[in-house]
Order: structure tokens, then C-alpha cells, then sequence
């Protein structure tokens, strides 16, 4: 006999591991900028610049970059910007793993704090995450179709894995130059600036990505002149770009991440010399994984009345996809200040991040629970103090249905701000709305029987020779032809024959005629 077998592509997760690390550091403000008397902004931000994997561990190495806005001591009560860099090393363990092996590492900076020490010095305090995971591709062979006898009966079984076809990381960068509103003094000295990626969305051509989305930049200046105001602008920085993915075809299922990267903010003259141009630049970072999904007829069992085959079958765990989810949900809440906080004179921006505390797998899907963190920087009443920042958490909760979800499926989640709204409520409330996308990539672990080989063994003729040469059969709920042919030493074809049947199957309570099948003798 001859079977004909089919390599099938699968990949699924060979491992995954996470791990927190605190970070605690003091620094000195350079000695060109003036003391401190407040502190009114600060960011984090952390990049990985190594990732390298040993047996059984990811090392890492990086740098926690962080920037800071204060108010200086004396009569001007100046606006001052500063940044500084922590350098860390952290080892995650993560079994499973062998030198060289490819990981994707995400880390997340989840708690920040800076406190003023004294006029001269900060402290800073951070909690960051990592989440490391390894996926690995590799091929079985299995029978697809048997030749040799012409009264084989074959039972067949469809699986659909899904294989990781491209693995990449890259980057895009954005590029806009944008001019002030013509009410707006002159750039001096810019003193703040933030950036949002909002609205991300990946779309898979033939050998590239389509990537759109939007950028919601905020900018507070001191304006040029001998007031020196303070200033502040508002911009939406939508971008379409192309990026060449090779291997990538619109019939792959994506799971791919944008994020960003780095900003830098510069004023640029404009034709008359002016500086009143903002050219910003962005570089996006995109984490490609393109899986593909075939759908394979593989052979379940075997057998024949001449003879007695044994079908050789391996286990193995594979993937298959459960869903991909594009949903959205919203968040709104009222955010009150801190007593102690200097009133709310004017509203000037607000700056929105999600953060999911707890994802997990029920029956009905995954559910979500998390925040969007909300900061909020306005003009105060307070002279010695002219601005200030009021944070809060915006709560939601969202269930992304899964059909047949359980504890044996695995998930990604991407999550975004899609918009954010901020509203004066009075003078220590404000009223937030927010949108959040959840984009979640569901693949289901399985374990399958793949046959790989038939081996062959002459029938027991005396065992044949005791079986009656006609046997009436019930049929019972549950009854398949192949169980009843199988075990009756003949195929389901003539038990159709012989009894007349029209369809594929027998209906429970019929009567079966089964005639003796005799074993062709050969030489």
C-alpha cells in the first residue's frame, strides 16, 4: 500500500514569560538651569536596546528615559525643562528558551513617580514590566490519502493550524510640518510637548503593510518678545504610510503593533524668517507577525476487509485561530482635584494612555479591566505657581467575545486611545469621555492524532470463518456506516448497496441487512 502524505506548516507558543522591576534614582538638575521650586510635568519613557537570550533566560539592557517640567525659584517663575537617562539590566527568565532564539519583548512602564527633593535634586521611582514570548514554526507530515487495495475505506478529519509566515520588527517615521494659528505670538523657546498615536490601523497588501492613523500633538512655548508669554497649540497630524513587508500577502491573518517610538519637536522660520513653524518627526515602531492558515483533509483512520491495517498515528499540539477582534469601548468619568492643588484658572490640555490591569479568558470570552490614565495640565489662580497638573483614572471594563473560548486558548491585545475629550465641570472638576480600541489576536491550542504511517497484517481467516454469513443489524443513536462496516468486516459502500440506502448514513431504528465478506486468497 501506498500512503501518500502532506508536510502542514504550524506554529505554536514554545514560551512565555513576564517580570517586574523597580527602578529608584536620584539626580542632580544641570547647573545651567535655575532651582526648582515645583514640580509641574514629568514622562517616562523605556527602550530596550538589547535583548539577548541564553538557555532558559532573556537578558535585557536599556534605558528608562525621563523628562520633567518644573517651575523655578524667584520673581519670574520660569518654566524649565530637563531630562535624564537610567540606564538598567534585568534578566527574565523564560524555560524553554535557547541562545539565539528570536524573543519578542514588550516592556511597559506602569507606575511612575518624581518628587522634589530640594531646589536641586529629584528622585524618581518606577515600576516596569516586561512580557517576553517565543514562538517557534515547525512541520508534521501526515496521510492525506491511501492507494493499493481497491476496498480501503478511509475516515477523513479537517484541521485548520495557523503558522507564523513573517516575523519582523521595523520602523516608520512621520515627517509634518505645521505653521501657529496666525493669533499666536512668535516661537521663543519651546518649554513643553506631548505626542499621541491614536487610531492605528494596519491594513496587509501584497509584500507591504498600509499603516494610517493619527498624531495629537500639544505644544506650550514661551512666546518671543519681551513679554514672553506662554503659549500653547493644539494639532491633528493624520499620516498614511506604505512600509515593505516581505512575504506579506492580504490573505494572512495580521497581529501586528504600532507604538511609538520618539518624537522631536523643532521650530523651524517660516518664509519670512519667523519662527513660526513646528516641524515635527515621529518614528513609529511596527511588530510584525503575519500568520498564515491552511485548511488540510487528513486521514483520521483506516481500514479494509483483506486485510488488517494498523494505522501508526503521532500527537501533536497546534494552533488554530479562534478569533481576531476589532472592538471598541468607552470610558467616562469625573476627575476631582487634589485639595491641596492650586485652582483650575484655564483648561490647556489633556493627554490620555490606557492601561489593561487584568486580561483574562472566561467562557464568553476575554475580559478586560483597565483605565485610561488621564493628565490634565491648566493655568492656575496661584502667581508662584502658574501651572499645574490634575491626574486621574478613567475606569472601564469590556467583554471581547470569543465563540467556544476557554483556558485553552492564548491571546494578544493591542490597546489605543481613539479619542479623548476633557470639560470644566467648575473650578475642581473636570468631566472626561474617552474612546479605547481593543484589538485581540485568539488562537486556540489543540492537540491532534496525525497518522503517519499504515502497517499491514494478514486476517485472522479462522475468526472469519466463525462469523455468520448473514447478520440483521438495529441501527443505534449514534451509529456510524464505518463503525458498523468496520466491525462487520466490510465497507460502508455495500452495506449501502445491499440495504438500498439513498444517503450517506443510516437513521437510527433501520434495519440492516450485512452479507459475510470473504477474503480475496492470495497466492
Amino acid at each position: 500500500m501506498e500512503l501518500l502524505k502532506k508536510n502542514i506548516h504550524m506554529s505554536r507558543r514554545k514560551a512565555y514569560g513576564e517580570n517586574r522591576m523597580t527602578l529608584s534614582e536620584d539626580f542632580n538638575i544641570p547647573d545651567k538651569k535655575p532651582d526648582a521650586a515645583g514640580l509641574i510635568q514629568k514622562r517616562g519613557e523605556v527602550k530596550l536596546e538589547e535583548v539577548r537570550t541564553t538557555e532558559g533566560q532573556v537578558q535585557l539592557s536599556g534605558t528608562l528615559e525621563v523628562h520633567i517640567l518644573y517651575v523655578s525659584e524667584g520673581e519670574e517663575r520660569r518654566l524649565c525643562r530637563i531630562q535624564a537617562e537610567f540606564p538598567f539590566e534585568e534578566k527574565l527568565l523564560l524555560p524553554g528558551a535557547a541562545a539565539g532564539d528570536s524573543v519578542d519583548v514588550r516592556p511597559e512602564l506602569e507606575d511612575l513617580k518624581v518628587r522634589l527633593i530640594n531646589s536641586r535634586k529629584f528622585s524618581v521611582q518606577a515600576l516596569i514590566s516586561f512580557e517576553a514570548e517565543l514562538e517557534e514554526l515547525y512541520d508534521v507530515q501526515a496521510g492525506v490519502e491511501l492507494h493499493g487495495e481497491a476496498s480501503i475505506s478511509t475516515r477523513s478529519t479537517r484541521v485548520t493550524p495557523i503558522s507564523l509566515a513573517v516575523r519582523n520588527k521595523d520602523i516608520i517615521r512621520v515627517k509634518e510640518e505645521l505653521s501657529l494659528p496666525s493669533s499666536k505670538p512668535n516661537i521663543g523657546e519651546i518649554l513643553w510637548d506631548s505626542v499621541e498615536l491614536r487610531g492605528a490601523d494596519v491594513r496587509v497588501q501584497e509584500g507591504s503593510l498600509d499603516i494610517r492613523g493619527e498624531l495629537f500633538l500639544f505644544l506650550l512655548y514661551e512666546a518671543d518678545g519681551e513679554k514672553k508669554s506662554r503659549e500653547w497649540m493644539e494639532a491633528s497630524l493624520p499620516f498614511q504610510q506604505s512600509l515593505e513587508c516581505s512575504g506579506a500577502s492580504p490573505r494572512q491573518l495580521p497581529d501586528v503593533e504600532v507604538s511609538l517610538l520618539s518624537v522631536h519637536l523643532e521650530a523651524v522660520p517660516d518664509y519670512d524668517g519667523e519662527e513660526r513653524n513646528i516641524q515635527a518627526e515621529a518614528v513609529l515602531n511596527v511588530n510584525i507577525r503575519l500568520y498564515e492558515e491552511d485548511t488540510v483533509e487528513i486521514l483520521k483512520d483506516v481500514y479494509t476487509p483483506e486485510k488488517e491495517l494498523l494505522p501508526v498515528c503521532r500527537e501533536e499540539a497546534y494552533e488554530s485561530l479562534a478569533i481576531r477582534n476589532f472592538s471598541k469601548c468607552r470610558a467616562a468619568d469625573r476627575i476631582r482635584m487634589n485639595p491641596e492643588a492650586p485652582r483650575m484658572l484655564q483648561f490647556c490640555h489633556s493627554k490620555g494612555e490606557v492601561r489593561i490591569d487584568e486580561a483574562w479568558m472566561t467562557d464568553q470570552g476575554i475580559q478586560v479591566e483597565g483605565a485610561v490614565e488621564v493628565s490634565i495640565l491648566y493655568v492656575t489662580s496661584d502667581d508662584s505657581m502658574p501651572f499645574a497638573v490634575m491626574e486621574g483614572d478613567v475606569p472601564f471594563s469590556h467583554l471581547i467575545e470569543v465563540e467556544n473560548a476557554g483556558g485553552n486558548c492564548r491571546f494578544s491585545l493591542h490597546a489605543g486611545l481613539e479619542q479623548l475629550s476633557a470639560a470644566m465641570i467648575d473650578s475642581e472638576e473636570i468631566e472626561v469621555k474617552a474612546g479605547v480600541s481593543l484589538n485581540a489576536f485568539v488562537a486556540r491550542e489543540e492537540k491532534g492524532s496525525f497518522l503517519t504511517d499504515v502497517q499491514e497484517k494478514e486476517l485472522d481467516l479462522a475468526r472469519i470463518q466463525e462469523m455468520p454469513g448473514i447478520v440483521g443489524y438495529l441501527v443505534q443513536e449514534g451509529d456510524t456506516l464505518w463503525d458498523i462496516a468496520r466491525s462487520c468486516l466490510t465497507t460502508p459502500e455495500k452495506i449501502r448497496e445491499w440495504n438500498h440506502l439513498e444517503t450517506e448514513e443510516a437513521m437510527p431504528g433501520i434495519r440492516l441487512i450485512i452479507l459475510k465478506n470473504i477474503p480475496v486468497q492470495r497466492a
